[in-house]
C-alpha cells in the first residue's frame, strides 16, 4: 500500500511538472535563457522546485497599478512630455547646457517610453558615506514645514531607523504630514503594530504589496526596490542606501558600506515627488494622496543640472532602466565606469559592454570583494571575468562593501539610483535612478571611482584563469541560475 501511494505522488509530481513547464514554454512567453533555467528547477528539484516557483516564477500581470490621473492632470504631465519630445525632434528645445543635446536621443528614449520630464536648473549633492547621508537627511526633516514623504526597501528600527524615527515623529506632532512607504519583503521585521505611536501622532505608514500569509509573502519578488524621499517639496534624496546600520559600517560582516546617494533641489523634485504618490497611492487602501499645490511649490531657478528621473518595473512593457544604460554605453566615446554589487548582465547589456571594450573603449567594472548572496556573486565574479578578455578593466573593491548602482560616460553623463545590473532589477523589481546630463557632477561621480580604485585590488585576465576549481564550479552553478537569480 505504501509502495502505490509514493508510486502515485511520484506521478503527480512528475506530471504537475509537465504541466508547469508546459505553461512556462507556451503561456507565460519568458526569454529563453529564463525558461531553461526555471526549466532546470522544476526537473532537478521536482518537489521542492514546485514551491520555489510558485514564491518566485509567477510572472505579475502587466496592468496598471500606480494611478494618480487627477494630479498628472492637474500638473500637465502629458502635455509636457509631449511638448519636450517635439521640441528635441525638431532640434529646438531649449538646452541650457550645450554638451546636453549630444545626448538628446537618450533624453527622447526616457520621454518615449518613461515619460520621464527633462528638468534643468537642479543642484545635486553626491553622498558616499552613510553617516554623511544620514546626518543630512535627519537635518533636512527638522527642518520640514509642511509634508515629508519617505520610502525605502529596508527601513530597520535599529540605531538608525530609531533615529530616523523620532525625528518623523517630532514633526508629526508639529502637525506636519508626514508618510512612511516600506516594502513589505525588504522590511520583513515591520508591521503597522511597531508604528502605534506615530500613528496616533497624525503620521500615516503604507506597505508595498504587504504578505497575505502570516510568515512567508509569497511575491518574493515584484519588490519595491526604490529609495525616495521627498522633503516640502523642495529637498529630495534619490540613491541606494536604505536604512539600517550596516549602511552605516556597522555590521561586521560587510564592514565599511560604500554607496552613493544624491541629494536633490530644483525641478526634479516634480518627478520625484510624482513617483512617491503613485508608490503611496498603490500601496494605500484608504489614505489616497489627492493633488496639493503644496506638494509641488515654485523651484528656484539656482541650479544649472539637466537630469531625468526614470522609474521602472515589472508592470511595463518596457525595461526602461536598461534601455537607458544601454543606450549610454552606445554614446560612450572615451570611457565608461561602472560600480555595481551584482553584474549579471543579460545577453543585450553583456554585448553593448563588450563591443565597448573591443572598440578601444575605456571600460572598467568595480564590483565587491565579498557576497552578501553566495550564488549572486560568483555569477557576478563569472561574468566580470568574462570581460576582462574583450579587453574591459575589473576592480575589487576591498575596503567593505560596495553597494553603488552607478555608471559614468566620458566626463558628461551619469546615473545613480536603486537598479543593478540583473535580471531582478531589469525585469522582476521597481526601480527609480536620475539620469545625469552634467559635466561637473559626472566628473566628480568619475573621481569617486578613480578613489575607490585605490582602495581596490584590479583583477587581471592571468588572475582570472587561475582560479581553483572549487571557484570554476561555483560559478557554472551560478551561471546557470542567472536568470532567475
Amino acid at each position: 500500500m505504501t509502495v502505490t501511494i509514493i508510486s502515485v505522488l511520484t506521478a503527480a509530481i512528475f506530471i504537475l511538472n509537465i504541466f508547469l513547464a508546459a505553461a512556462l514554454v507556451f503561456l507565460e512567453r519568458r526569454d529563453a535563457s529564463s525558461t531553461w533555467a526555471w526549466l532546470l528547477v522544476l526537473f532537478f528539484v521536482p518537489i521542492a522546485g514546485f514551491f520555489i516557483y510558485l514564491l518566485l516564477g509567477r510572472k505579475l500581470r502587466q496592468k496598471k497599478l500606480f494611478k494618480w490621473e487627477e494630479g498628472r492632470k492637474r500638473i500637465g504631465i502629458e502635455s509636457l512630455i509631449a511638448h519636450q519630445m517635439n521640441e528635441i525632434h525638431d532640434g529646438t528645445f531649449p538646452f541650457q547646457d550645450v554638451s546636453t543635446k549630444d545626448y538628446s536621443n537618450l533624453i527622447y528614449l526616457h520621454l518615449r517610453n518613461n515619460g520621464a520630464l527633462l528638468t534643468q536648473n537642479n543642484h545635486v549633492k553626491i553622498f558616499n558615506d552613510g553617516r554623511e547621508k544620514f546626518d543630512a537627511l535627519i537635518r533636512d526633516i527638522e527642518q520640514a514645514q509642511d509634508h515629508i514623504h519617505i520610502q525605502y526597501y529596508i527601513f530597520r528600527l535599529d540605531q538608525l531607523g530609531n533615529r530616523i524615527m523620532d525625528a518623523l515623529l517630532a514633526k508629526a506632532k508639529e502637525g506636519v504630514k508626514v508618510r512612511l512607504l516600506y516594502d513589505d519583503m525588504g522590511s520583513r521585521s515591520l508591521s503597522k503594530r511597531h508604528f502605534k505611536e506615530f500613528s496616533a501622532a497624525g503620521g500615516e505608514v503604507e506597505t508595498f504589496f504587504p504578505s497575505i500569509m502570516p510568515i512567508i509573502n509569497p511575491r518574493l519578488n515584484y519588490r519595491n526596490h526604490r529609495k525616495i524621499v521627498v522633503i516640502d517639496g523642495k529637498v529630495g534624496y534619490i540613491g541606494g542606501f536604505n536604512v539600517g546600520e550596516e549602511y552605516l559600517g556597522l555590521n561586521r560582516r560587510f564592514g565599511y558600506w560604500r554607496d552613493t546617494h544624491l541629494r536633490l533641489e530644483g525641478n526634479a523634485l516634480y518627478p520625484l515627488q510624482t513617483r512617491f504618490i503613485l508608490d503611496w497611492n498603490q500601496a494605500s487602501a484608504r489614505h489616497d494622496i489627492e493633488y496639493d499645490e503644496a506638494y509641488f511649490p515654485p523651484q528656484p531657478e539656482e541650479g544649472s543640472t539637466s537630469m531625468q528621473i526614470v522609474s521602472s518595473g515589472p508592470d511595463e512593457e518596457w525595461e526602461q532602466i536598461k534601455d537607458g544604460y544601454l543606450k549610454l554605453i552606445h554614446l560612450a566615446r572615451e570611457y565608461i565606469y561602472i560600480q555595481t554589487p551584482y553584474f549579471i548582465p543579460d545577453a543585450s547589456f553583456y554585448d553593448a559592454l563588450r563591443i565597448a571594450a573591443l572598440s578601444g573603449i575605456d571600460v572598467r567594472i568595480m564590483i565587491p570583494n565579498k557576497p552578501d548572496h553566495p550564488f549572486v556573486y560568483w555569477a557576478t565574479y563569472s561574468y566580470a571575468g568574462q570581460m576582462l578578455r574583450a579587453g574591459a578593466r575589473v576592480f575589487i573593491y576591498d575596503n567593505g562593501f560596495l553597494h553603488t548602482k552607478m555608471i559614468v560616460i566620458d566626463d558628461e553623463a551619469s546615473t545613480v539610483g536603486t537598479a543593478n545590473i540583473d535580471v531582478r532589477s531589469f525585469k522582476l523589481n521597481f526601480e527609480v535612478n536620475a539620469f545625469i546630463y552634467d559635466e561637473k557632477v559626472s566628473m566628480e561621480l568619475a573621481d569617486l571611482f578613480r578613489q575607490d580604485t585605490e582602495l581596490s585590488s584590479e583583477l587581471t585576465y592571468e588572475m582570472y584563469m587561475a582560479r581553483t576549481r572549487m571557484i570554476k564550479s561555483k560559478e557554472s552553478i551560478a551561471r546557470l541560475l542567472a536568470p532567475i537569480l
